[in-house]
């Protein structure tokens, strides 16, 4: 084992979390209010455009592409179930790099999703999408 964090949450949606490696609490607040506090979409967000674009680097820099930037924006929207019960995510990733031709650009998004701890928990979802751009 590399890492281990624990986080613990004892009040729901709105409230404290503890982590077991940081010093502070984290407050959490539910997504329609305008309560100052993160809520699970920005984490999911923040999880995967951090662990997608630093596993997309890694994989530029082994492949002899160092110099070249990359960034990853992740959407993720809440809906309700069509039957009205519950929630679920819809989340987008649009993976951007720099000067690439699509294929090689492509190629590296693909292995880089296929390697991602954040990637391999939410890839088989059905409201996971991917998407891969090229900037100039």
């Amino acid at each position: 084992m590399l890492y281990t964090t624990t986080a613990t949450n004892t009040d729901g949606i709105n409230g404290l979390v503890s982590l077991s490696d940081f010093p502070e609490k984290i407050k959490v607040s539910h997504p329609l209010d305008n309560d100052l506090g993160f809520n699970p979409e920005q984490l999911i967000a923040l999880s995967w455009s951090t662990c997608l674009n630093a596993t997309i680097q890694s994989l530029l820099t082994a492949r002899g592409y160092a110099h070249i930037k990359s960034k990853v924006d992740v959407t993720v929207d809440l809906h309700r179930e069509s039957n009205g019960v519950g929630f679920f995510f819809d989340i987008k990733a649009v993976a951007t790099i720099w000067t690439l031709p699509l294929d090689i650009a492509t190629d590296i998004v693909e292995s880089a999703h296929q390697r991602c701890p954040v990637s391999k928990l939410i890839k088989d979802a059905k409201t996971v999408q991917l998407s891969v751009q090229i900037a100039e």
